[in-house]
């Protein structure tokens, strides 16, 4: 009798523990940002080169097309899509604007001069906290802004397609 109440005492702990790990494995603790944000969040950044503090609400004027990319120097998708960029910056209606994301300046100024420079501005995201505001999962991840607001966002590396619409769109 004692080693059956014994069995049954363990078995039971066992079946206990086996559901509460299985509840826990089924709840996300990771943050996950907001995927449909509409109008453009408004915050502070440092940009690149002078480490001037800008405003967004002053930096976005209403009556142009924006293309904000988050980029690293780390990042390989990145590099993929820079000739996307390259050719979109000389669309004359588009101004596209980097957002380097936890990145060191050094490694990222040598991107750029193999690479060449395609933004108007690039504003510093050492912590990552900018990206999150957007909404963004990871880099790279562009946003098609025009009047304030994502007309669309890209997740991942700009192509061909992507180019085609983005130059569609800002006619």
């Amino acid at each position: 009798m004692k080693k059956r109440i014994i069995s049954f005492l363990i078995i039971s702990s066992l079946i206990f523990a086996f559901v509460i790990f299985y509840k826990g494995l089924n709840k996300s603790s990771f943050y996950q940002p907001k995927s449909e944000i509409e109008e453009i969040p408004k915050f502070f950044a440092k940009t690149f080169y002078s480490k001037e503090e800008i405003d967004s609400q002053k930096f976005f004027k209403k009556d142009k097309y924006y293309l904000l990319n988050i980029w690293a120097s780390w990042c390989v998708p990145c590099r993929d899509e820079h000739p996307i960029l390259i050719s979109l910056s000389e669309n004359k209606n588009l101004d596209i604007i980097g957002l380097n994301y936890k990145d060191k300046i050094s490694n990222a100024e040598k991107f750029l001069d193999e690479l060449g420079n395609p933004y108007k501005e690039i504003l510093l995201d050492q912590d990552g906290t900018r990206a999150i505001e957007w909404g963004a999962f990871g880099v790279p991840e562009t946003f098609l802004i025009y009047q304030n607001r994502i007309v669309k966002k890209y997740i991942g590396p700009l192509n061909q397609n992507s180019f085609e619409e983005i130059e569609q769109t800002i006619r």
